[in-house]
């Protein structure tokens, strides 16, 4: 198609393309085809032809404004950094508490919470299937007690949280907003998120307890919760980080994420919420992998769709309702045990794309978690990473510094058209609920995590120290090991829970959360009174399966 303005560039292109193709005749480039990580084409030169169709103000704008694609805020980083959140526990509450302290003075933002696989599953420590898992992976919460064990000492009003769990995520809360009033901090000056983001969990980090429909129902009784007692709370962090870490491509990831965000917001409409009430409440959680450029084009992206679902979509008003604000981590997948210092320089990178893509929140990654969680000087040299990036490389100081990237502005529209695509055929089946049980996102992960395997064995992708650049490896670096103490010691604090506790209003507490989860009435509460009289974690998880049932996950592949 004719156009005056792109014909010379086009002339121009066509007399540099010969000469390139005469120096290839004598010099080849290193390989038939590039691609992206997400194995999409890479073009040896991008030109203003690329992005012919893009048009300012329409796909870009400016910062602060619809549709976002430049950043949630008009001045970004120049105003305020991105909020430094290492994810952090281990062993008992008293052991991380003071890993938070440590962090904090080293001059960490905002606290993150890794808990253990038991909480993670919502049961206790002293259940049979928690032997051995005590305080490994994460830190072990049981009971408010221990709540308010790993936040002694550290104010609720001054620090925002975000908590990383899952089903379990409303009774985590429950105990987190108790330990805040205890402090004598009002819900209306808490700030944080807990991730409570059941859908993924189906197809990606497979830490369920019950089915899909109910798991949607009652975050939905968290975001209306939030929206009247918590408003600085983000009741769920939208979360295309475990999608990722199970073998998706950055495409994936970014459509998966998006359509678990319209499933929740379609289901909090259809309780009759208004959606620019709780809509400036939604956050999304997403990683940072290790090609550069790709990631901070799915970032750009994912502003935009998000942007123009929510208006279009669903009809939002409230211009907080079209912001995609977003934690980034780094991509645990990406470390190996092999040369591990070489890991400081992969989160690096990783890291500086999710700040070039304007991330509101991030955590990096330390050398040693390819083989165990982080010792105190591991994480300490991740968390200088980030100030690195924020105070001596100057990236922070204007906004959106690759926009009008030929590329980049090319690899945006193209993440944004692959997202839209999957989000199409989810529609088609019915939405994300429906697709779950179809198995639909479960298998384009499974063949996506195959291919990238054949890659890495053929040695198509190359990974440096592990199928290239290998070398004897004499030396290892120290590791952080848990040892048996924090299991005796947590089984020793529910005996004592129990034995010190109203043991006859526990039980009137879990009648109440069966009869609401029955019924229709919003469970939170019953949740947050079972909380209070020190009901653990694993019986009011308990009490909801006694209503709900418990998910058996289907063979899929």
């Amino acid at each position: 198609m004719a156009d005056p303005k792109l014909d010379p560039i086009r002339t121009e292109t066509g007399r540099w393309q010969a000469a390139v193709d005469r120096s290839l005749a004598r010099h080849p480039e290193r390989r038939a085809q590039f691609a992206s990580l997400s194995d999409i084409p890479v073009q040896r030169l991008y030109t203003p032809d690329d992005v012919a169709r893009l048009d300012y103000l329409r796909d870009l704008g400016y910062p602060g404004e619809y549709p976002f694609t430049r950043g949630v805020q008009s001045t970004m980083y120049r105003g305020r950094l991105w909020t430094m959140r290492q994810f952090s526990g281990f062993g008992t509450a008293e052991e991380t508490n003071r890993r938070y302290k440590y962090l904090l003075q080293q001059g960490q933002t905002g606290l993150s919470v890794a808990f253990h696989f038991p909480t993670l599953n919502g049961v206790n420590s002293d259940h049979r299937l928690s032997r051995g898992e005590v305080g490994k992976c994460g830190v072990a919460i049981d009971s408010l007690r221990d709540m308010e064990v790993l936040f002694d000492g550290i104010p609720l009003d001054k620090v925002t949280t975000s908590m990383t769990v899952n089903h379990p995520g409303p009774v985590l809360l429950a105990m987190y907003l108790t330990v805040a009033q205890k402090q004598g901090v009002s819900w209306d000056r808490v700030g944080g998120t807990v991730q409570n983001d059941p859908l993924k969990e189906f197809f990606a980090q497979k830490s369920y307890i019950w089915p899909p429909k109910e798991s949607v129902r009652l975050l939905v009784d968290t975001m209306e919760f939030c929206a009247r007692h918590v408003p600085k709370w983000h009741p769920v962090s939208i979360s295309g980080y475990h999608i990722r870490e199970a073998g998706s491509t950055a495409q994936q990831e970014l459509a998966f994420t998006l359509a678990d965000g319209i499933a929740y917001v379609e289901a909090a409409v259809a309780r009759g919420l208004d959606v620019d009430h709780f809509a400036p409440h939604l956050s999304f959680f997403f990683d940072a992998h290790m090609d550069f450029f790709e990631e901070i084009a799915k970032f750009r992206a994912a502003r935009r769709l998000w942007a123009r679902i929510m208006k279009e979509r669903f009809g939002a008003k409230d211009p907080r309702s079209l912001w995609m604000r977003f934690h980034t981590q780094t991509a645990g997948v990406s470390l190996t045990a092999q040369q591990p210092l070489n890991n400081i320089v992969r989160t690096a990178f990783e890291a500086l794309s999710a700040v070039l893509g304007g991330t509101q929140s991030l955590h990096t990654n330390s050398f040693d978690e390819a083989e165990a969680l982080p010792t105190e000087e591991a994480v300490t040299v991740a968390l200088r990473t980030q100030q690195i990036i924020a105070h001596e490389t100057g990236v922070a100081n204007t906004v959106d510094p690759l926009a009008g990237s030929y590329f980049v502005e090319a690899l945006t529209d193209q993440m944004e058209k692959a997202a839209q695509e999957y989000i199409r055929k989810i529609d088609e089946l019915g939405g994300m609920v429906a697709a779950v049980e179809a198995g639909y996102p479960q298998n384009e992960i499974i063949r996506a995590s195959m291919d990238f395997q054949k890659a890495v064995e053929s040695g198509d992708k190359v990974i440096v120290g592990v199928n290239q650049f290998a070398m004897e490896e004499g030396s290892t670096i120290p590791l952080l090991r848990i040892d048996d103490s924090a299991e005796k010691a947590q089984l020793a604090r529910i005996a004592e829970t129990k034995k010190n506790r109203d043991n006859a209003a526990v039980e009137q507490c879990l009648g109440r959360v069966r009869d609401a989860a029955r019924g229709g009435e919003n469970l939170m509460y019953p949740i947050v009174e079972a909380v209070k009289e020190y009901a653990l974690l694993g019986e009011v998880c308990g009490a909801i399966v006694d209503v709900f049932g418990a998910y058996q996950d289907p063979a899929v592949f």
